[in-house]
């Protein structure tokens, strides 16, 4: 147990060395004029949606919180306390017609341990093709697919510590170009046993590279113009570019934990390869265990703050399931509306 617990604080710090490497990385490729700022440093910004409509009502202040499988996103280690066979469906009703998936299946393995397999998608409706001579529009589309399949397994490793780790394989699509990868999600989870109080440490997208590919990328052309000769076949190389590393370390409380009301707070700080660093409160209040309500508020985004939602829950006869539902308000684009559905047998 002590082994596992060092590999993986060891893993935990390599993580946090990859993102100050990136950055500083980033900092030295771009313009010595003006503050550095690191946003579009990477691809696959579909990565850092966050999942499920209980996390999101919290504003994201959900590292240090488990008990359903949309845990996998904030921090694997969560699946540790999920001890049923369990499912969970999340839709989350994007900007500009897009919309973001995810659909999780967990089966525990033994007293102590749960495996889980969980599928993400960003996909847009049809985009009209436009060009510099027909801005208007040419009549034809495209669409936007990203995907990424993850492998969960965890468990706990004392009665107090529980560990959480993520396979996955990540996916880019966009007219006929597409992109591939793998990426590894690491995660712990520490329960003081003391008020409640539990603390955080996740570390997501962990992985190689991806370069675009495809039809859209292949050409005919001569390799000297003036020369009197037949084009060849030709293709443009496009540049690689690496996944948003993040790390996030959180903190919740049970405040108040009776049979008919419970209340938490949670608190969240997160940093990116890619973004600035940002914190996270939430608050989650449960009455009779079948109403919930949330708010929350996430620090350091320029479009979002606030957000809220609401929940049912409800547990008898073999059976556990909760239908969530948060809101967040941004500055220009609109609400974002979130539904999520979690059973367990």
């Amino acid at each position: 147990m002590k082994k596992m617990i060092k590999i993986l604080s060891l893993v935990m710090v390599f993580g946090l060395m990859s993102i100050n490497s990136y950055s500083v990385d980033e900092i030295g490729s771009g313009s010595s004029g003006g503050e550095f700022v690191k946003v579009g440093a990477a691809g696959a910004q579909f990565l850092k949606i966050g999942v499920g409509a209980r996390a999101n009502a919290l504003a994201g202040a959900y590292s240090a919180l488990s008990g359903d499988l949309t845990s996998l996103y904030w921090n694997p280690a969560g699946i540790a306390d999920v001890k049923r066979i369990s499912a969970n469906f999340s839709y989350t009703k994007w900007f500009a017609g897009f919309s973001h998936n995810y659909a999780a299946f967990a089966l525990p393995v033994g007293e102590s341990f749960t495996a889980a397999l969980n599928i993400t998608s960003l996909s847009s409706s049809n985009i009209e093709i436009t060009t510099i001579d027909r801005p208007e529009g040419t009549g034809r589309h495209y669409t936007v697919n990203d995907m990424a399949i993850g492998f969960s397994f965890g468990g706990y490793l004392t009665n107090q510590f529980s560990f959480g780790v993520t396979a996955k394989m990540i996916k880019n699509s966009f007219a006929s170009l597409s992109s591939s990868g793998i990426a590894f999600d690491v995660g712990t989870m520490y329960n003081t046993e003391i008020q409640g109080i539990k603390l955080g440490v996740s570390i997501s997208n962990l992985g190689t590279e991806q370069q675009y590919t495809g039809q859209d990328l292949r050409t005919t052309a001569k390799i000297v113009s003036q020369l009197n000769m037949s084009p060849i076949d030709a293709e443009y190389i496009a540049s690689s570019y690496s996944i948003p590393i993040i790390f996030r370390a959180g903190i919740s409380s049970d405040l108040i934990d009776t049979e008919e009301n419970k209340l938490t707070v949670a608190g969240e700080f997160t940093t990116s390869s890619d973004v600035k660093e940002q914190f996270a409160l939430g608050c989650e209040y449960m009455w009779n265990k079948i109403l919930v309500l949330r708010g929350g508020y996430r620090f350091g985004l320029d479009q979002m703050g606030f957000s809220g939602g609401l929940g049912l829950t409800y547990q008898g006869g073999g059976f556990n399931g909760a239908v969530d539902y948060s809101i967040t308000p941004t500055t220009y684009l609109g609400l974002v509306n979130r539904v999520s559905v979690n059973v367990g047998l």
